[in-house]
């Protein structure tokens, strides 16, 4: 009998800082995801540092004194990775190496990581090895260990400075031939968008994990692969659904995440025109988590950067089933109620009153509220076909439960 295979994972320490423009609270949100994260990558976190900076130190990003401390530790418990919060420059990056004498990366580089893990078409893995390689550009001096000939002194000039350009140039070289590959791709995918003529088109986006790819399975019958990890799809799904007799074209698309990486958007610049060409956005959104506020937040500011903003929209609030609030005190009297202390009855009743009937509370993995999901996306798509084609609007009705739901 074959033994299960174990899954080994390395371990890894974390990084954050805190400043005037990230309080503590802040920090151990971003830590909590960074970790989450670093599980989705492979690793396994032994600890946290925080340091409190006024500004970041240009050689090393912490202080000398911390970056001792994590030394320590790193040699002590032999840590295989160091993983920074926010993004090092290449200069930081490759002092902290030297100092720590381990693997560093940052939130950018890991992303990358497990984007490249997950990508499983010839065209994600062209995507993510194109944002590879333009984040690799600026630090291939701390990646070669041949380039420490650089160093200086007798018997060490010359040499260095030719193998440094020439890794240089190699990398460009592969960037515009990944580019031009992309660009041929591009308009490809852009020759099928437009053969699937003039049906509503609907968009599922919202933050990494929040059960995108479950709903698309539930409502469309398919088999998109879905999984309690960050960044589980990569690649655009699109499937045609009926709901009742009125049909259009749902797409799963890529999450987003706070801190998104400048090169992931470039480089899935296609991935996202399926959300710039959707005539309705179901923005799915996790009530269960802590956070789910701040979620909202980053997914709209990356919609405003693709120029998406102000789109008919439906909010989607998924795992209700999984919902609890905060325990209020109110013997405490230095606790105050807020949104954490929030019955789900009183989000509803606030989203209710913000937005109406596009706002919906559903659990998509044990189907609950679905049939209410499929009546207003139902309507909403309908606002969209009748405006299209005025001169068959007669054959949709108002609302599905005219004829019996779908």
């Amino acid at each position: 009998m074959l033994e299960k295979k174990r899954t080994v994972y390395e371990s890894s320490v974390l990084i954050g800082a805190i400043h005037r423009n990230q309080p503590a609270e802040k920090v151990e949100e971003y830590l909590d995801e960074l970790e989450f994260l670093t599980y989705t990558a492979g690793g396994e976190v032994k600890k946290r540092f925080v340091q409190r900076i006024d500004l970041p130190n240009p050689k090393t990003y912490l202080g000398s004194g911390k970056i001792e401390e994590i030394a320590q530790y790193v040699e002590e418990q032999e840590i295989g990775s160091v993983i920074f919060d926010d993004e090092l420059t290449p200069a930081q990056q490759n002092n902290i190496e030297k100092l720590l004498r381990c693997k560093i990366l940052d939130r950018t580089g890991l992303i990358l990581d497990i984007f490249a893990q997950r990508a499983q078409t010839s065209y994600a893995r062209t995507q993510v090895e194109l944002a590879q390689y333009e984040y690799l550009l600026p630090r291939l001096t701390g990646l070669w260990t041949h380039l420490e000939r650089q160093r200086g002194g007798i018997g060490m000039r010359g040499p260095g400075e030719t193998e440094i350009e020439t890794d240089r140039r190699i990398v460009r070289d592969r960037i515009a031939l990944l580019k031009k590959k992309l660009e041929k791709i591009d308009r490809q995918m852009e020759t099928q968008r437009g053969n699937r003529g003039a049906l509503v088109r609907v968009a599922l986006v919202g933050y990494t994990n929040v059960g995108k790819s479950t709903l698309m399975n539930v409502i469309s019958k398919s088999e998109v692969f879905a999984e309690n990890k960050l960044f589980a799809t990569l690649d655009t799904t699109v499937r045609k659904v009926v709901l009742g007799n009125l049909p259009f074209l749902l797409s799963d698309t890529v999450g987003f995440i706070r801190k998104l990486p400048t090169q992931l958007v470039e480089s899935f610049k296609s991935t996202l025109d399926e959300v710039r060409e959707a005539d309705l956005l179901l923005h799915v959104v996790d009530i269960s988590h802590g956070q789910f506020m701040e979620h909202i937040d980053a997914v709209n500011q990356i919609l405003r950067e693709i120029d998406c903003e102000g789109k008919p929209t439906v909010m989607v609030f998924n795992k209700i089933d999984q919902y609890t609030p905060e325990e209020f005190d109110e013997d405490d009297l230095l606790e105050e109620r807020d949104a954490r202390h929030y019955t789900l009855e009183e989000w509803q009743n606030t989203w209710y009153n913000k937005i109406g009937d596009k706002a919906i509370f559903i659990s998509a993995i044990n189907k609950e509220n679905l049939e209410h999901f499929k009546k207003s996306v139902y309507k909403a798509i309908r606002e969209i076909h009748v405006t299209r084609f005025p001169y068959n609007n007669f054959l949709y009705p108002e609302h599905l439960d005219e004829y019996g739901g779908s």
